[in-house]
């Protein structure tokens, strides 16, 4: 994985949330809990997996609505972060989190009903072997993201010092048949990359998504997007 050691560092952990989903990056945030909620549809009682779950974003969410999740991460400094937002949302009992390898995922064949993983596989190096093993573990629903090739991301990765790994449509569907999975749904947002939002107050990004809004309303919105949510089912 790329960035392994950066992303594990209690530093990077402490920080990651006010760097990435404050001011405009509130609106990032925002838009991905709505995409993973269109997915996984009725949350309550439903057994979910999220792998790379970080600070625990979604595993806090989904935990309120009431899924039975676990959240893995290979971070501790990040599950420690988890662990604090899970207690101050009062559902550190309704989740559990983990330590663990995405590539090599400690849990029995068609484990959960969904998995999701967000934020993960423009760092995966081989995310053919990722995505079969979140497949093995999940018995009906698999929910990713990804950074679209041939948009602004790909302006905006020449200026990261590690880049990010960008899919084409053909390349994730290629990735999808690998693992025998079928694409139920998708949607496709964001015209201008995630770093631009981030760099921005609130007003100014509330501005500058209105008009990337509008953009994605037309009919080029799809073929200028910048990010993908895939719905994928076995």
């Amino acid at each position: 994985m790329k960035g392994q050691e950066w992303y594990q560092t209690a530093e990077v952990a402490e920080a990651y949330e006010d760097k990435r989903f404050s001011d405009g990056g509130q609106l990032i945030d925002e838009r991905e809990k709505e995409a993973v909620l269109s997915a996984v549809g009725p949350v309550e009682g439903k057994h979910i997996l999220e792998i790379a779950c970080g600070t625990g974003r979604f595993t806090t969410m989904l935990a309120r609505r009431g899924a039975d999740i676990v959240g893995l991460d290979i971070s501790p400094a990040m599950l420690q972060e988890g662990r604090k937002k899970a207690h101050a949302a009062d559902v550190a009992d309704h989740l559990e989190f983990m330590r663990g390898d995405a590539a090599r995922l400690p849990f029995p064949d068609d484990h959960f009903e969904t998995v999701v993983a967000m934020r993960f596989f423009h760092l995966a190096d081989t995310p053919a072997s990722f995505l079969a093993e979140m497949r093995r573990v999940a018995r009906d629903q698999v929910v990713f993201d990804t950074f679209r090739r041939f948009s602004t991301r790909s302006i905006y990765n020449w200026l990261l010092p590690m880049g990010s790994r960008l899919y084409s449509r053909v390349e994730v569907e290629r990735l999808l048949n690998g693992a025998g999975l079928r694409l139920a749904h998708e949607e496709h947002d964001f015209v201008f990359p995630y770093g631009l939002y981030r760099q921005l107050p609130d007003g100014v990004a509330t501005a500058l998504r209105d008009f990337d809004t509008s953009i994605m309303g037309s009919p080029a919105g799809d073929h200028v997007a910048s990010v993908s949510y895939w719905d994928a089912r076995i």
